[in-house]
């Protein structure tokens, strides 16, 4: 990628309004660009993500989806830890994970205790609401 395709990313990120943009060239070349931070992103309060009992064939699982339409992080910061990884055990009110949406940072929460089987969506993947986002086990 040459600096002229990231001036061109650069612009557009100033003509939308956004703080950051991630590429992927078909070579494979990958680039992130992030505004600086001159008004820090705010954090709103937990929402409140669906939790449903589904069933599957090994049993039943809990599904864990989107609250808000928004990018699903997996982590507060770039370099942190993930909140939750699969076989973590998660105690109801506990962070799975971010969903920013409008330059919030929303945070989902386990609405029940249990273990994580499953992680439906990548780091920085944009999720529309009801998107499956984990499988949990519930915890008895």
């Amino acid at each position: 990628m040459n600096e002229k395709e990231i001036r061109k990313y650069a612009a557009l990120m100033a003509e939308l309004g956004l703080t950051a943009i991630e590429v992927e060239t078909p070579e494979g070349a990958r680039i992130r660009l992030e505004k600086g931070a001159s008004a820090p992103l705010a954090f709103a309060p937990a929402a409140s993500a669906e939790q449903t009992p589904k069933k599957e064939e090994n049993g039943s699982y809990i599904s864990v989806t989107s609250p808000i339409v928004g990018v699903f992080y997996e982590a507060p910061t770039e370099n942190s830890a993930p909140y939750v990884k699969v076989g973590d055990s998660v105690k109801k009110g506990d962070v799975l994970c971010l969903i920013e949406s409008m330059k919030l940072m929303n945070e989902v929460v386990a609405k029940e205790d249990g273990t994580i089987t499953e992680i439906l969506v990548k780091n920085g993947q944009s999720v529309d609401y009801g998107c499956e986002l984990f499988r949990m086990e519930a915890r008895s």
